[in-house]
């Protein structure tokens, strides 16, 4: 059978009056539910068939859903306990922004493009206000599930789950590194790259904006206050929603260059980077841009649309890669965007060098005979044994 991968299309849905007012009252009861199921029944219970026959009936009589729906708000309750014992946070609460829905109270029609969702006292039928890419995403699709939800603005959305078969990943022994970082979000090895300028003047902008209307709304008339609280709500998302249309672009774009040319995509693991990073001394601003910039979103869109398109993608060790001189392995010195080497004497741009080593890092780990292992670096010599240890068997 083959693998399939779940991709999520959001359409905005068009509504009378009426119809939001019933949306509402049952994104209501279903956050309701949620959160008292959490509160009546063992902290600890996260099996949903088990949950399920605790709290089933008295969910339906005093919140008033339907069956479905009180079954997927106990899978709700059993998800979000289990994504908060993996990052070990207590279960936030419930709020009345979403509901999740599957195939027997959910359906989508392609003839008119509209959708049949089961509310509180009604099944309606609703138009989708889509363009060209989401009618290319459904035709001709028989999604089973979906979520609806409310926007900030007020306005309501359908965002539905699709199945698409993945395609086997082509082997390759051609790679292109990809160095992340924040002057340049990324570079690669072929000395392409995408400058975060923009993305930190916009980032240094909304702060500011920030801080002189939070001074604002607690100051001035009452009028005033107001004013600066509506504006504060206004610019609420917008980074991070800037932020994530330069990440699509980007994964975008790296994602059709491996494919076109048939290339691995190699990129250095940096899970826990943040935590690493914070416990080094630096300055407020310098703290507020390194954890504002989301990496893991980057990786997220580059692995789901790398299976999508059948490209290999490969992970290594990111120690020592942008101190290490990419032409004689020995470790140089960096200076912001120049990378010097008292060795050989070669000079280059750093967020390339440290390109070119994930590359040939990523070029071991993939070749058929590699051991994909690593040695410590040698620091008494400031020899890099990183890469010859890769190529041998003994190391």
């Amino acid at each position: 059978m083959a693998e399939t991968q779940t991709i999520t299309v959001a359409c905005k849905l068009k509504v009378d009056q009426d119809v939001a007012k019933e949306i509402d009252d049952t994104l209501l009861a279903f956050s309701s539910a949620c959160q008292w199921i959490n509160q009546n029944t063992p902290p600890t219970l996260a099996n949903k068939t088990a949950m399920q026959s605790l709290v089933y009936k008295e969910v339906r009589t005093k919140f008033g859903l339907s069956a479905n729906l009180a079954i997927q708000a106990v899978r709700r309750v059993c998800a979000n306990r289990k994504t908060a014992k993996e990052n070990n946070k207590p279960v936030k609460k419930f709020s009345a922004t979403s509901a999740n829905y599957d195939g027997r109270i959910f359906s989508f029609r392609e003839k008119d493009w509209t959708v049949s969702i089961k509310l509180l006292n009604s099944r309606p039928r609703l138009e989708l206000l889509i363009g060209n890419y989401q009618r290319h995403l459904l035709k001709g699709s028989n999604p089973t599930s979906a979520t609806l939800v409310k926007r900030k603005d007020g306005t309501y959305y359908i965002h539905i789950q699709l199945e698409q078969s993945i395609p086997e990943t082509e082997e390759s022994d051609q790679v292109l590194g990809v160095d992340l970082g924040r002057t340049d979000i990324a570079t690669t090895s072929e000395g392409e790259s995408w400058s975060g300028r923009k993305i930190t003047d916009k980032r240094n902008h909304y702060s500011k904006m920030r801080a002189v209307l939070q001074r604002k709304a607690t100051k001035g008339t009452r009028s005033s206050r107001r004013r600066c609280r509506e504006l504060l709500q206004r610019l609420s998302g917008k980074e991070k929603r800037f932020q994530k249309w330069i990440n699509h672009n980007i994964s975008r774009l790296l994602v059709n260059n491996a494919a076109t040319n048939n290339l691995v995509i190699v990129l250095e693991d940096l899970t826990g980077i943040r935590e690493r990073t914070n416990q080094q001394p630096r300055s407020k601003k310098d703290k507020r841009l390194g954890n504002n910039w989301a990496f893991y979103q980057l990786r997220q869109f580059l692995t789901y649309k790398s299976l999508l398109e059948g490209v290999k993608l490969v992970f290594v060790n990111p120690a020592y890669t942008s101190k290490t001189c990419s032409h004689c392995l020995h470790i140089g010195e960096r200076k912001g965007k120049r990378f010097s080497c008292n060795n050989c004497g070669n000079k280059i741009d750093s967020d390339i060098n440290g390109a070119e080593n994930i590359a040939a890092l990523g070029r071991l780990v993939n070749s058929p005979g590699g051991t994909g292992l690593s040695c410590k670096l040698s620091l008494n010599n400031k020899y890099v044994q990183l890469f010859s240890c890769l190529t041998t068997q003994g190391c």
